[in-house]
């Protein structure tokens, strides 16, 4: 298995410690959130590592979007999937 991105592994990490906040996060809100970080675009992925204040910060509300979307819906699946 291929080591993730590092913002994306960070994530990852948070959210299999199940812990977020000083509380401990359902596993299917975990699962979910697992799921959209194991599907995020590859330029989300790369400009969450961009120097540039302004594309990570894009990144960073798209990544959150996505995940809000997720928990909303239920699903991890992108609205044009």
């Amino acid at each position: 298995m291929a080591a993730a991105d590092p913002p994306i592994a960070a994530c990852q990490l948070l959210c299999r410690s199940a812990v977020a906040i000083g509380r401990r996060m359902d596993d299917s809100i975990s699962a979910t959130i697992l799921r959209v970080l194991e599907r995020a675009p590859q330029w989300i992925r790369h400009d969450l590592e961009a120097k540039d204040d302004a594309i990570r910060a894009r990144a960073e509300e798209t990544l959150a979007a996505m995940i809000a979307n997720a928990l909303q819906t239920g699903t991890s699946a992108s609205p044009e999937a």
